[in-house]
């Protein structure tokens, strides 16, 4: 079965996608770089992404109108 998603949600389930998958990445290199191949690494990586995606993902959908902004102003059209 397909999954359909409506286009006018689609910079929020970009937003959620592109949060949890960088999230992931990051805290995952920074929980290994600060406790290494320990027992429970899964277990503290994974909180580490929790809760570093409850903070990244409401920022993204902040901060993303303000960078679109910026960008208008700063790239010279075609």
């Amino acid at each position: 079965m397909k999954l359909f998603v409506p286009r006018r949600l689609e910079p929020v389930i970009f937003g959620l996608l592109l949060t949890g998958m960088m999230s992931a990445l990051v805290s995952g290199l920074s929980t290994f770089l600060a406790a290494g191949a320990v027992a429970g690494f899964a277990a503290l990586w994974a909180k580490a992404w929790l809760s570093s995606w409850v903070l990244a993902f409401p920022s993204v959908l902040v901060v993303t109108p303000i960078v679109r902004k910026i960008l208008h102003r700063i790239v010279k059209p075609d």
